[in-house]
């Protein structure tokens, strides 16, 4: 349990409340709340801090662990951070887990760091491999689009990737849904099994609702699974009252800055929150249900710094039902 330090005996009952769904029209089966590795797992954070979050995921049903070559800081300690969790920890457990990583930034200098090329893909995942202490991973995604190299040269590298026994699946990241629909038909054709998409998705950012994205992959039997589903915080109770001095902006202004928050986006928060606050969620909570509500999304994928925040984000799963007004209406609010 939590209080563990150099073992660890998850709880019992940890299937009983999760909800599991289908990558499309596959056999795998993600939890329908996922744990990012793309925060809090670098250099910047203690061990011990780590361990509560993966014992806390696990212990409540979440059995998928995302990560990819280049998260950090630096780039690839996610991994070797993951690595140490997952032989010290849940050798048992291997089998009940799932864990993913992808390739497609530069991790190296010189001329063959090319992030769609056959070299780079295959030569990344055996970095990956060695940073996790694993012979294969569940999921292999090629981590986004490449127009400098051939999609057949792509494919086809995930094609020997799974041929090697180096990944089970695989998956592709921040494509759009005609080139995901190219890829789809060399990956079929080679019989390769392409089984989910990942995508940045939010209240705030459609963009896979304009680019064919979402519909492709419903159509296809492709899975989703969505990252930023918080809008890197914006979509939550947080700064409601102003920037608090524990938050991202504050902290870690990398990825959200202050401009972010315009008093036009403010009020946008605010409209949102009183919708949240009248189903009885937090706005954290009805933004992760909406991602759910259509059953297009498989799993939204939530990182976390606190072990109680990924208990807030499975209570989400209490209710992801949504009447057409309320869907209206956090439209109208959110698209304006």
């Amino acid at each position: 349990m939590l209080e563990a330090t150099t073992t660890y005996t998850p709880a019992e009952d940890r299937y009983d409340h999760m909800t599991y769904n289908r990558c499309g029209a596959s056999g795998l089966k993600l939890p329908a709340v996922s744990l990012g590795f793309w925060h809090n797992f670098g250099d910047l954070t203690p061990f011990e801090h780590m361990k509560k979050l993966v014992f806390t995921a696990f212990d409540n049903g979440i059995t998928h662990f995302d990560l990819a070559n280049n998260y950090g800081p630096e780039p690839g300690q996610a991994e070797k951070n993951c690595g140490l969790l997952l032989n010290k920890y849940f050798k048992a457990h291997r089998d009940e887990l799932i864990v993913s990583t992808k390739a497609g930034y530069e991790m190296w200098t010189g001329p063959y760091g090319d992030h769609g090329s056959r070299k780079y893909l295959i030569a990344s995942l055996d970095q990956s491999l060695t940073r996790l202490g694993l012979d294969y991973v569940d999921i292999f995604y090629h981590h986004r689009p490449d127009p400098d190299t051939p999609l057949e040269e792509t494919m086809g590298a995930l094609a020997q990737i799974v041929a090697s026994g180096k990944a089970l699946y695989v998956g592709l990241s921040n494509y759009d849904g005609p080139t995901m629909e190219k890829a789809a038909a060399i990956l079929d054709e080679l019989h390769v099994p392409f089984v989910i998409n990942q995508n940045r998705y939010n209240i705030f950012d459609r963009t896979i609702e304009n680019n064919g994205l979402k519909d492709t992959a419903k159509r296809l039997g492709k899975g989703l699974i969505t990252f930023s589903p918080l809008a890197q915080g914006l979509l939550t109770n947080r700064y409601l009252d102003g920037v608090p001095a524990d938050s991202r902006i504050a902290l870690d202004p990398r990825f959200l800055k202050d401009s972010a928050l315009t008093p036009e986006r403010l009020q946008q928060i605010r409209e949102l929150n009183d919708i949240a606050i009248a189903r009885g969620q937090t706005l954290a909570e009805m933004s992760l249900a909406w991602l759910l509500h259509d059953g297009v999304v498989t799993s939204v994928l939530a990182g976390a710094s606190k072990p109680q925040q990924i208990l807030d984000n499975i209570g989400a799963l209490k209710n992801t039902t949504f009447s057409d007004e309320e869907l209206a209406r956090i439209d109208e609010i959110s698209l304006r």
